[in-house]
């Protein structure tokens, strides 16, 4: 398992990851927030890293139910990430995934 890092993710704002969709192939999501989560879920002590929360953003029509997804990037590599719906705006659903 990959220890990932806010400033991993950060570096990859409005870049695409591709995410394997069972029966359907991938699917392309777009990282667009990056952020450190709040002053009340500060680190513990004994915490391997800071946590953090990113939001993706996929333009297709329909909702991705909450799991672990095969996710893939060009830099990053590829790894499992727990997606949840959260949103939806004029251009797609948002997805958020949790670090801590």
């Amino acid at each position: 398992m990959k220890l990932f890092t806010l400033e991993q993710f950060a570096a990859h704002l409005n870049e695409t990851f591709m995410v394997s969709i069972e029966g359907d192939g991938r699917t392309p999501f777009v990282l667009v927030e990056a952020r450190p989560m709040s002053k009340d879920e500060r680190m513990i002590p004994g915490m391997m890293r800071a946590p953090f929360s990113l939001l993706f953003r996929n333009e297709s029509a329909i909702v991705f139910p909450q799991k672990i997804y095969p996710m893939t990037h060009d830099a990053l590599g590829e790894f499992g990430i727990f997606l949840v719906p959260i949103a939806r705006d004029k251009q797609g659903f948002i997805y958020q995934a949790l670090f801590n």
